[in-house]
């Protein structure tokens, strides 16, 4: 209870890489003093000195021995954490935490509404402190969405995205502009191919598909020089796709059929195949309404929706338990803690996403929960936070420029209050969010002139 009323109250306080050079300050730019995680497993740096400028990242040090440039915008964060922006590996921009899927698309539909709820998705991403983003089934509209991010006239992470999903099996409830059915391989390597041309940085694979349709749709990914991302559960799926060289593994052990043998953890592992495990959607999400429930009426999620949409959403949570995306969450919520841990224990090459926002599940939230799902799981914070910046900038095939706080680097960084070594849950409390060397200040942040130098959410 003590991390969910936490939460709630820092809400109520607060394949290419485009730049925003619009909003960078003119000047280079010195956070002074603060202790600085930069990505790695490895000691953190007291006192540190980050300088970065044009927007990318010059200088790293020890206080005392980093020369600051004349005329740099010295901002004194002594006492804070600095740290890397944090990757999201799995969200959905045109979901917002709404109850019942099938009702919130006949909602959309109905209204015409979701080119509204797309910027309201990505401000909470950029100001939970989430600078980059895989969205992993979102109609092409999304593109919209991503070039007014590109240009500065929105706040929001950089998106990498999928646009709709490849799939023997339809969903009952969902549009079908979120979806491509296929009935062979033949017809899987032919979508993927037009998906590539439609502006996809990645492939996102769902149920149903034997090897040969996975085989299909990796070899004419891997030939763009783009990566598969597979929704996956059962044993046999999972062996498929490794049998056919899928890159990244999306919910294994999220919620169904878990334990896994320890061949097929091991296969996994000694692969290195990026898991993202999505777990904190089951174990900590529903179990934190069901005993917070004023969660749900968080003022944040209503200053940043139009009424309409607020009511909406707020109505759709109605005897929520009762929602048919629930009707497993026990098991559910039993499997996931067991499979976490499992993964953990094999050594698994461990990503980090949190399927927001799923129901009940909000973007302005949901990678504070899902890091520390995975520290109740079994890692330690400092691995959690490597995590969700260094190894997911490897997912998204972007290391040489996001994840880790290093000279050359671009300026992605957040300003936390607190020390998440000691205690996960302030990952949180975000002040300062940099991304492309843009600042966006938290309404709460003392830092100085947002206007000289910065940008309120």
């Amino acid at each position: 209870m003590f991390r969910i009323i936490c939460f709630f109250c820092v809400a109520l306080v607060s394949y290419s890489i485009h730049s925003q050079e619009i909003l960078r300050p003119a000047q280079p730019v010195a956070f002074v003093g603060a202790m600085l995680l930069d990505g790695y497993e490895s000691e953190p740096i007291h006192h540190s000195v980050v300088i970065f400028d044009k927007g990318h990242i010059v200088a790293v040090g020890e206080k005392h021995n980093t020369p600051i440039p004349e005329g740099a915008k010295i901002i004194d964060i002594s006492g804070k954490t600095l740290m890397p922006g944090l990757i999201d590996a799995h969200v959905h921009v045109d979901l917002i935490g709404h109850g019942d899927y099938t009702r919130y698309y006949k909602f959309l539909e109905k209204t015409k509404r979701l080119h509204e709820v797309m910027p309201i998705a990505a401000k909470q991403m950029l100001r939970a402190g989430v600078t980059s983003a895989i969205d992993l089934g979102t109609p092409f509209q999304i593109l919209d969405l991503r070039k007014k991010i590109r240009a500065g006239e929105i706040p929001g992470p950089r998106l990498t995205i999928s646009g709709p999903w490849i799939t023997r099996i339809r969903w009952p409830g969902i549009p079908h502009e979120y979806e491509i059915f296929i009935k062979s391989p033949e017809e899987a390597a032919i979508k993927t191919k037009e998906l590539i041309e439609k502006g996809a940085d990645v492939i996102k694979v769902w149920a149903g598909l034997s090897e040969d349709d996975y085989r299909a749709v990796v070899d004419v990914a891997h030939q763009h020089g783009i990566k598969v991302h597979a929704h996956l559960y059962h044993p046999t799926a999972i062996r498929a796709a490794i049998a056919a060289d899928v890159d990244v593994f999306q919910h294994v052990g999220s919620a169904r059929n878990p334990p896994y043998d320890d061949d097929l953890l091991a296969q996994i592992a000694h692969n290195s195949i990026p898991v993202v495990q999505t777990i904190s959607h089951r174990i900590w999400v529903y179990p934190a309404t069901v005993a917070f429930p004023e969660r749900l009426h968080n003022p944040v999620h209503k200053k940043d929706m139009p009424a309409d949409i607020y009511a909406e959403v707020i109505d759709s949570f109605d005897n929520f338990h009762r929602l048919s995306y629930f009707h497993e969450i026990g098991l559910e919520t039993r499997n996931s803690k067991v499979a976490a841990k499992q993964f953990i224990e094999a050594g698994a090459y461990m990503g980090v996403g949190t399927d927001a926002a799923s129901p009940l599940n909000f973007h302005t939230e949901a990678m504070w929960y899902e890091m520390s799902a995975l520290v109740d799981s079994g890692m330690t914070p400092i691995q959690v936070i490597s995590a969700a910046t260094k190894t997911n900038a490897e997912i998204l095939g972007q290391f040489e420029q996001l994840g880790t706080i290093e000279p050359g680097k671009l300026a992605d960084m957040i300003v936390i209050d607190g020390n998440p070594l000691d205690n996960i849950d302030v990952i949180a409390n975000v002040e300062i969010v940099v991304k492309d060397g843009s600042l966006w200040y938290a309404e709460s942040s003392a830092y100085g002139a947002v206007t000289e130098i910065g940008h309120a959410f």
